[in-house]
C-alpha cells in the first residue's frame, strides 16, 4: 500500500511539472503571437495613415536591428544587398584589386594604403598614397572609404577604369583594371627565425586556413625546427572546423577540441580532431592578447587544456559563444547566437554577458564567480574570464602623441608624407628581417612634424585642467595658485621634446610602414619581430626546455 502511494505521489508531482512546463510553454506562445500580431497592426496603420509614404525596407528594417540590437552584438540581420559583405566574412573571400584603402583628410579622398602581393592593384603598378579620382566616370572626391571600397568591389572578371593621382610625380594616371576573387591572406607570413624556432603568424580563421598552418609546419620542420611559436595576437576568429583544424596539426586524431550547447538539441554537437597530426611534441608556445576572440581562443584554450602548449601574452576577449547562420526568405540572411563552446577541461570562457541590459550594453563576468577547472596534468585554470596566460606579458600603451600622429585625423597626415616622401627616395631597402630607419632619418621625421605645426592633446594637460576646475570649486584653488601655476609650466606642451621621448617606439611604427611598401604583408610581420617583446619571451622559454615542461606539467604551481 505505501509502495502504491508513492508512486500515485511521484506521478501527480510529475503531472504538475509538466501541467506547469504546458502553462509556460502556453504563456509565451501568447506573448509571441500577441507582440507579432501588434507590429502587423502598427505597420499596416502608419502605412495607410502615416503622412508620408514609408519604405518599408528602411522602417521595417531598422525596426529589425533595433530588436536585435536588445541581443548580443554578434546576433546580426543581413539584408539581400548585404551579400558580398557577408561572405567575406565567412570566408575572407571577395572580388576586387586586392589593396586596402585609407581615407587621406588632408587631401579629403581616400588612397591606396597597402596592395596585396599577386593581385591586381599590384600588378597594375598601384602604390600606397595613391589618391583614388575617379572610378570609370564617377568622382570620388570626398567619398567616405566605405563607399569608395564599394565601387572597386564588383564580380570577379568585371573591368573598370581608375583614375588615381600620384602626389610624388603630381601626375594624374589611368588604369584599367580587372576584379579578380581576393582571399586576404591567413597565414600572412611563417619562416625560421634563429636558433631552430620556427614562428607561424595566423590573423583569421578563414577557409582552409588549417591546412595553412600544417603546411607550415611540415615546411619548417624540413627547414629544421626544433621548437614552433605560433601567434594569435589580435586574430578575431572565423571558422570553428578551421579551428580544429589547426589543434589537429599539434594533436593526436580522434582527440576532443570543443563542444557546442545551446538551447535547440540539433544545434549541440561535439568537435574531434579528424586526420593525423604534424607533430604531437613539437615544444610549442602559442602568443595572445587582448583581441586574441573565438576561434582563437578555441585553438588556444584547448592546446592549454591538453598541456600542449604553453600559452603565453594577455589575458583574451572571453567571446565563448558560437553563431550558426540561417538562411531567411527573399535571400536574407541571419548570423544567431545559438550556443556556447565548452573546451576539453569542460570550461566556457566566455567573460561577457553579451546580452544588453538597461545599465550597460555589456557587463564582464566577476571574476569572483568564475570557476576552476582541471587541465589534462591537473593544473588549474578558469573559466568566465577569457583565456588566462601561463606566462603573462604585460603589453605596451601607446605613447599620446604616437597614437595623434598615426590615428588622428586632425594629424595633417604627417606620417603618412613621411612615408610616401621616404619611398620616393628610396628605390631599395634592406631585407625586412634587417630594415631599421637611422637616427638621422628619424631627425627628418621630427623636424617634418615640428614645421607642419602638428599639434595634439597631452593627457596630463586634459588632467591639469580637470584638477584646477574641481579645486576652484571646492575652494582649494586660491591657496595653491603658486604651485597649479609650477605645474602648468612644466607640463607646457613641446612637440619637439615630445618625439624625443617616443624615439623608439616611432621609429619601429615607421620602419613597419614602409617595409610593407616594399615586402608587403609578409615583410611587416618579420620586420615586427626584431622589437617583439612577446616573441622574445617565447624564444627565451622555448630555449630553457625544463622550464617549459614544467609550466605544463603544473608542478610550478
Amino acid at each position: 500500500m505505501m509502495r502504491i502511494r508513492k508512486r500515485f505521489l511521484a506521478l501527480a508531482l510529475m503531472s504538475c511539472a509538466v501541467a506547469g512546463i504546458v502553462a509556460q510553454n502556453n504563456d509565451h506562445n501568447f506573448k509571441v503571437a500577441k507582440n507579432i500580431d501588434l507590429f502587423t497592426a502598427i505597420y499596416k496603420n502608419l502605412d495607410m495613415l502615416y503622412v508620408d509614404s514609408l519604405d518599408a525596407d528602411k522602417v521595417i528594417g531598422e525596426g529589425i536591428d533595433a530588436m536585435l540590437a536588445s541581443l548580443d552584438r554578434y546576433t546580426e540581420y543581413y539584408r539581400p544587398e548585404d551579400s558580398n559583405d557577408l561572405k567575406f566574412k565567412l570566408t575572407g573571400k571577395y572580388a576586387g584589386i586586392g589593396s586596402t584603402i585609407k581615407y587621406n583628410y588632408k587631401e579629403g579622398c581616400a588612397c591606396i594604403d597597402e596592395p596585396y602581393l599577386g593581385m591586381p592593384a599590384q600588378e597594375a603598378g598601384l602604390r600606397k598614397g595613391d589618391i583614388i579620382v575617379s572610378i570609370d566616370d564617377s568622382l570620388m572626391k570626398g567619398k567616405e572609404v566605405s563607399y569608395v571600397s564599394e565601387r572597386l568591389r564588383g564580380d570577379a572578371g568585371t573591368s573598370f577604369v581608375l583614375k588615381i593621382h600620384r602626389p610624388s610625380t603630381d601626375k594624374d594616371m589611368i588604369f584599367k583594371i580587372t576584379r579578380r576573387l581576393i582571399q586576404t591572406p591567413a597565414v600572412p607570413y611563417y619562416g625560421m627565425i634563429a636558433d631552430g624556432v620556427g614562428y607561424v603568424s595566423l590573423t583569421t580563421f578563414s577557409e582552409n586556413c588549417g591546412q595553412l598552418v600544417r603546411n607550415a609546419v611540415i615546411d619548417l620542420k624540413r627547414q629544421g625546427m626544433q621548437s614552433l611559436v605560433l601567434d594569435l595576437r589580435s586574430n578575431g576568429g572565423g571558422s570553428e572546423v578551421e579551428a580544429v583544424n589547426v589543434v589537429n596539426v599539434f594533436v593526436p586524431k580522434g582527440r576532443f577540441v570543443v563542444a557546442n550547447r545551446g538551447k535547440a538539441d540539433n544545434v549541440s554537437r561535439n568537435f574531434s580532431t579528424q586526420v593525423e597530426p604534424v607533430d604531437t611534441l613539437l615544444p610549442l608556445v602559442v602568443l595572445v592578447n587582448g583581441t586574441t576572440a573565438s576561434a582563437s581562443e578555441i585553438v588556444s584554450g584547448a592546446l592549454q587544456d591538453m598541456d600542449r602548449a604553453v600559452i603565453l601574452g594577455t589575458r583574451t576577449y572571453g567571446k565563448g559563444i558560437v553563431q550558426t547562420m540561417l538562411e531567411l526568405p527573399y535571400n536574407a540572411q541571419m548570423k544567431l547566437t545559438t550556443n556556447k563552446y565548452y573546451i576539453p577541461s569542460g570550461r566556457c570562457i566566455q567573460a561577457r554577458n553579451f546580452r544588453k541590459t538597461d545599465s550597460a550594453s555589456e557587463e564582464l563576468v566577476a571574476d569572483s564567480l568564475a570557476k576552476v577547472f582541471l587541465t589534462a596534468n591537473g593544473r588549474k585554470v578558469k573559466d568566465a574570464g577569457g583565456i588566462q596566460p601561463d606566462v603573462e606579458v604585460a603589453a605596451d600603451s601607446l605613447p599620446n602623441i604616437v597614437y595623434y600622429l598615426a590615428y588622428m585625423r586632425d594629424s595633417s597626415e604627417v606620417m603618412h608624407s613621411y612615408i610616401l616622401d621616404y619611398i620616393d627616395r628610396h628605390p631599395t631597402i634592406a631585407p625586412a628581417a634587417d630594415f631599421e630607419l637611422t637616427d638621422a632619418d628619424y631627425e627628418d621625421f621630427r623636424k617634418m612634424v615640428v614645421e607642419s605645426g602638428f599639434k595634439y592633446d597631452p593627457l596630463s594637460n586634459a588632467v591639469y585642467d580637470e584638477l584646477v576646475k574641481m579645486s576652484k570649486y571646492e575652494g582649494y584653488y586660491d591657496d595653491a595658485k603658486a604651485e597649479f601655476e609650477a605645474l602648468k609650466t612644466k607640463l607646457r606642451h613641446d612637440v619637439g621634446k615630445d618625439l624625443d621621448k617616443v624615439k623608439d617606439v616611432v621609429k619601429e611604427l615607421l620602419a613597419g610602414e614602409i617595409v610593407t611598401v616594399y615586402y608587403y604583408q609578409s615583410g611587416r610581420v618579420r620586420n615586427a619581430l626584431r622589437h617583439d617583446k612577446f616573441f622574445k619571451e617565447a624564444c627565451r622559454l622555448l630555449a630553457n626546455p625544463e622550464e617549459y615542461r614544467t609550466l605544463l606539467s603544473g608542478k610550478g604551481e
